[in-house]
């Protein structure tokens, strides 16, 4: 199965915006490497560059030309240049407002016997047995009343 050629014409604008990018030199090193590549492989004024040539010209590999040039063809010149924004984070968040809600109401209530007030371990703890969460850290409880502003002491 014969790979899919992609043929890159730049607009003035889009050239323009190239040109500086790279002269300017403040993007990260990886987008001026993708600028680069892309003006490499403009055919607009003339016969372009290789995928081989173009690798070897920017020191990089023939996969990353061909990826640049895919990513220019199916989602343009932004698409082709910085990478996709997530959309959801990695990790989900373990706090959301009803776990908050507990931790805020844990705090509020009397400490446990031989205790005068409320740790950030012993909330944790209780958020734990009570069954609101599976494991919580001591830390998490401290961001979240960093978050809501409210004071152990």
């Amino acid at each position: 199965m014969p790979k899919k050629k992609y043929v890159i014409e730049l607009t003035d604008q889009e050239r323009l915006e190239l040109t500086k990018i790279i002269k300017t030199g403040t993007s990260p090193a990886k987008v001026i490497s993708r600028a680069n590549i892309l003006l490499a492989s403009d055919s607009s004024f003339g016969k372009p560059l290789t995928v081989a040539e173009t690798a070897e010209r920017f020191n990089t590999t023939p996969t990353t030309v061909q990826t640049v040039r895919t990513e220019f063809a199916k989602f343009g010149l932004h698409g082709a240049l910085y990478r996709k924004k997530r959309e959801t984070p990695p990790v989900p968040p373990k706090v959301d407002g009803n776990l908050e809600a507990y931790i805020i109401s844990i705090c509020c209530s009397e400490p446990p016997q031989g205790y005068e007030r409320w740790t950030l371990r012993l909330i944790a703890d209780k958020a734990v047995e009570l069954g609101y969460v599976d494991s919580l850290s001591h830390m998490t409880v401290k961001r979240t009343l960093k978050k809501t502003n409210l004071n152990l002491t």
